[in-house]
């Protein structure tokens, strides 16, 4: 028989942990780099962008679209491996807690 008291206490312990583990997601911080080191891009846990650092040798540069694209490419280099990051940490939170539902993801959940 279905026990609704024992989902509830259950549900309320995921809330918990993915309350727990959301919290935890702006501790961390990846930063990426393109154009070989010349942009860097930090971004957390909650795909925030924390910094932008721009080597100083490509700001005196004419060619501007070349420094847009590099900067572009660090932010979303950093923003992918956030995310990767951010699941992990999500999963690891949560393990364990419900049983293996095929398309549940709480992985997602506030990312």
């Amino acid at each position: 028989m279905f026990d609704m008291m024992g989902m509830m206490g259950k549900m309320k312990e995921v809330q918990a942990k993915l309350k727990e583990a959301q919290d935890k997601l702006k501790d961390i911080t990846v930063t990426a780099e393109s154009g070989a080191g010349l942009v860097k891009a930090t971004v957390n846990g909650q795909k925030k962008l924390i910094k932008v650092e721009i080597d100083s040798s490509i700001l005196n540069v004419d060619d501007q679209d070349m420094v847009n694209d590099l900067v572009v490419a660090a932010v979303n280099n950093a923003m992918l491996t956030a995310g990767e990051r951010a699941q992990e940490e999500m999963k690891k939170h949560t393990e364990g807690l419900l049983p293996n539902i095929p398309g549940l993801d709480l992985g997602s959940f506030g990312l």
